[in-house]
């Protein structure tokens, strides 16, 4: 049996999660440095799709890479040194309490789960059985618990569900997930269930993933950068809250800034966009993206049984005074607010239902699910969920309130009739009332204080008396502590205080529903003259008139900014249009920069790289250029660009002499100057080429140790082969045993048809079997002399068969109206040879009772009416006896 384990408590997003004291720690930890984790999970296929993202994934994308699959727990895993093949970055087998460091790549070791806290690794024993292990989704929960918004999430390759609920959570948590397009997935099961499931940000190719990964992360750097990119236009994002409001009727102004803040920072980080007004004028003019920001406001972070020891405490403390209150109750009404997709639903359902068993009593249950996302209501309704809530529900419960299915569970009829799912906004609407439960846990914690004032006693409004209200550890009463009595001040569980009478309009006032006010109205931002920043502008005028002319150009060289004048040493290149710095330098120049480049995106500093006086031919004439080309590193954004600077040389006049006992003639100076730099250089260029050939040599083991791998994934291969044949081997025995069985009933049916063959035979006695249509099924041999009938005769009507029978009796008729009354009829008719017969028409009746036709029988009695004859004879009339 499945122990229960309890999921962890997700703070809303933006806030600190609070850390475990009972959690293991190897060694006082650091504060955690808030850099990304990408959480990646695999199944079946995996490893090709690990190789084809890190082929393409920058190696200094400041992210740290976690990857979770499903290995075999009694082989050493060689993950990590096939992946190291693929990638720069640092790949190591995770051990226990190791810190995660950005630019690095962790891999989890075999029969072992694991988990994310306080910046640090933790290992533990696998507890659920072989089969039934999630440890995608138990990493990237406690990925999205630890790091919020900076967690990312990744499904690619794999059979089954795992993942599913991670990324689920991932989102809640506001980080952003991505999933491999199934069409090329090598198994589709588990994108295709985070699909399904609507928890795919993105769905792209195993190789698309890294451009688009480090694009979004980027963006959310650069807005992260300045962080009043929202709140400092209050106007633009009321006025996206306007959009919102008309579009999908529903108001949030009054859920919290930041979290209102972080799903407009992430939509803006999606398409690109820095500028809040842009942002705005982009959801005025589509409209699907209104929609698409309306699914981001809600959070849908929910799971069965969240919090274990929570609903231990609704059954033994909320429940149990539910009905000592109510002795005799009949009807238990409960409401669950903000429901989602209706995991909490079901599991205070199932709850109830096992309260109501062990307590022996019966009451009816009726309990309303809410929610304002239509998507969600819907797959509450229909009951069907992955099969991964097995890390959720254990064993026990799974086999009583569920079924299973070929992709996951669904939820017993039950179960399912106790709960009524509806479309249901909290805010506006009126709520249920004459209830005895009302859970709504982690919903307020998404709402501004002053809306919370206002639901508080709303919720109260809909209890019954002594009715109970359970909130989540992280949310309170606040001012309407008077309203509730305290049951478990652990689990927020509270019960509700009779309502006195001049309450209740106090109160009624203050809620939507009632049609007072719907909240604040949207602020107009009066447009103020923009002032002129003397700063910038002195900052513009330097820098045209004394910075040298640069380029900013990624790693590979490619440009992507220009500075000042670069035509003296630039010009596009003749041919295909071509943005590459080392295409586009004039003669002379080509050589010095790239050797620059490669230094320069080599190096770990950015100390700058210096290269003097390069002869470039110019205008028909050759000038010294001084390049300098140095790394950026100003933000995790730029870390990947080059600025390269061209400068004029001073004119050889102006040089010092040379460093020599004489004083050389100035062109032989020159002479030996231009050959130390081409020795220089060819140093240079001799020990580039030592390091492609130490390359080369890497890559040549690095097809080695592939060469081995793929034999190790053959004799793998093998042996699955070897397991299937064992299985169809077992399947044939199966088959076997059910021929036999088979052929064994044949013959105990032949041999029954055979024995009333010949009863039928040797009683004499003609028979006729018709259907419900009055058609021949089956006849004896003497029948067939009565009724003239041959083989072909069956499935003909009687009533096409003419008899060796006098007419004195139509035996289809009676036939007919046996199978009206039921009620078996008999006649002596006469055939005709002179022969006598006893017909008898009964209703045929199958094993089950059924009638289903018709049974004729004909016994032959001339005989007997001979003798009966004969004796009338010899007997003297019994007028003459009298006389």
């Amino acid at each position: 049996m499945l122990k229960e384990k309890r999921g962890p408590v997700r703070p809303p997003p933006g806030q600190t999660p609070k850390p475990d004291a009972s959690a293991p720690v190897a060694a006082p930890l650091p504060v955690p440095r808030d850099f990304p984790v990408v959480g990646m999970g695999a199944s079946a296929g995996g490893l090709e799709a690990f190789e084809q993202f890190f082929r393409l994934m920058p190696s200094d994308s400041g992210m740290a890479f976690v990857l979770v699959s499903h290995l075999d727990p009694e082989h050493e895993s060689l993950l990590t040194e096939i992946l190291q093949r693929s990638t720069a970055m640092p790949a190591v087998q995770a051990t226990d309490g190791l810190i995660v460091e950005p630019d690095h790549v962790y891999v989890i070791p075999p029969n072992r789960d694991m988990t994310f806290a306080r910046g640090a690794l933790q290992l533990t024993a696998p507890e659920g059985p072989r089969g039934q292990r999630m440890p995608i989704d138990l990493f990237l929960r406690s990925l999205a618990d630890e790091r919020g918004d900076r967690s990312l999430g990744v499904i690619l390759s794999g059979t089954g569900s795992d993942g599913t609920l991670g990324l689920r959570a991932v989102l809640g948590a506001g980080g952003v997930s991505f999933v491999q397009d199934p069409v090329t997935a090598k198994y589709d099961g588990m994108p295709q269930s985070a699909i399904r499931s609507g928890v795919a940000t993105y769905v792209l190719s195993a190789e698309a993933i890294p451009e688009r990964l480090a694009s979004h992360v980027r963006a959310a750097s650069e807005l992260g950068s300045r962080p009043a990119v929202v709140t400092a236009a209050p106007s633009s994002l009321g006025a996206i809250l306007a959009v919102l409001r008309t579009r999908t009727g529903h108001d949030f102004s009054l859920y919290k800034e930041s979290t209102i803040r972080r799903r407009v920072e992430r939509r803006m980080a999606m398409h690109g966009l820095d500028e809040v007004s842009v942002y705005e004028r982009y959801l005025r003019e589509n409209v699907q993206e209104a929609q698409v920001l309306f699914k981001e406001m809600l959070i849908n972070v929910t799971s069965f049984f969240r919090d274990a020891e929570a609903f231990e405490a609704i059954k033994q403390d909320a429940l149990k005074l539910i009905f000592e209150s109510q002795p005799g109750l009949v009807l238990l009404r409960g409401w669950v607010p903000g429901c989602a997709t209706g995991e909490e639903a079901y599991s205070i359902a199932m709850l109830i239902r096992e309260f109501l068993d062990e307590s022996r009593l019966e009451c009816k249950v009726q309990i309303y699910g809410t929610d304002l996302d239509d998507d969600a209501i819907a797959t509450a309704r229909s009951g069907d969920y992955p099969a991964n809530i097995v890390s959720d529900v254990s064993e026990a419960r799974l086999k009583r309130f569920f079924t299973k299915g070929e992709s996951g569970y669904r939820v017993k009829r039950e179960i399912r009739d106790m709960i009524v799912f509806a479309v249901q906004n909290v805010i506006k609407d009126p709520p249920f009332t004459r209830l005895d439960l009302l859970s709504c846990r982690n919903l307020l914690i998404y709402l501004e204080p002053k809306l919370q004032e206002r639901l508080l006693p709303g919720f109260h409004y809909a209890l019954k008396p002594g009715g109970m209200l359970i909130l989540s550890p992280s949310e309170s009463l606040g001012a309407h502590s008077d309203l509730f009595v305290p049951v478990s001040r652990k689990w927020r569980i509270f019960r509700a205080k009779p309502m006195v009478d001049s309450g209740r309009p106090g109160i009624g006032a203050r809620l939507f529903w009632t049609g007072g006010d719907a909240g604040p109205k949207a602020e107009t931002a009066m447009p103020k003259p923009r002032e002129t920043n003397l700063a910038d502008l002195a900052g513009r005028l330097l820098l045209q008139s004394f910075a040298p002319a640069s380029v900013i150009t990624d790693e590979s060289g490619n440009i992507l900014y220009v500075h000042g004048d670069t035509g003296p040493y630039l010009r596009p290149a003749p041919g295909q249009a071509n943005l590459h710095v080392v295409a586009m330098a004039r003669d002379g120049l080509q050589r010095e920069l790239r050797n620059a480049l490669h230094a320069a995106a080599a190096g770990a500093t950015t100390q700058p790289v210096i290269v003097k006086d390069v002869p470039v031919l110019g205008e028909g004439e050759s000038h010294p250029v001084t390049v300098t080309v140095r790394k950026i590193q100003e933000s995790a954004a730029a870390a990947a660009m080059l600025l390269v600077s061209f400068q004029e040389s001073p004119l050889p006049s102006e040089k010092k002499p040379l460093r020599t006992g004489r004083k050389a003639p100035r062109g032989e100076a020159g002479q030996i100057e231009e050959l130390e730099r081409e020795l220089l250089s060819t140093k240079e260029n001799l020990q580039a080429t030592i390091e492609e050939f130490q390359s080369s040599n890497e890559e040549i083991m690095s097809s080695n140790e592939e060469l081995q791998s793929m034999n190790e994934e053959l004799q793998s291969t093998n042996e699955e082969l070897e397991t299937s044949k064992e299985e169809l081997q077992s399947v044939n025995e199966e088959l076997v045993t059910v021929n036999s069985e088979l052929q064994a009933k044949i013959e105990h049916i032949s041999g029954i048809e055979s024995d009333l063959k010949n009863l039928f035979d040797c009683t004499n006695i003609g028979t006729i079997f018709l259907d419900a249509k009055l058609s021949i099924k089956r006849f004896t041999r003497s029948a067939a002399a009565i009724f003239r009938l041959v083989a072909t005769d069956v499935g003909r009507p009687l009533s096409d068969i003419k008899s060796n029978l006098g007419g004195e009796v139509d035996l289809v008729e009676e036939a007919r109206s046996v199978l009206e009354t039921l009620s078996q009829r008999e006649a002596t008719v006469l055939a005709a040879g002179g022969e006598s017969y006893l017909a008898r028409v009964l209703p045929y009746r199958t094993l089950d009772n059924v009638i289903d036709g018709v049974v004729l029988t004909f016994t032959n009695i001339t005989e007997i009416r001979r003798a009966e004859e004969l004796l009338k004879g010899q007997l003297p009339d019994p007028a003459e006896r009298a006389g």
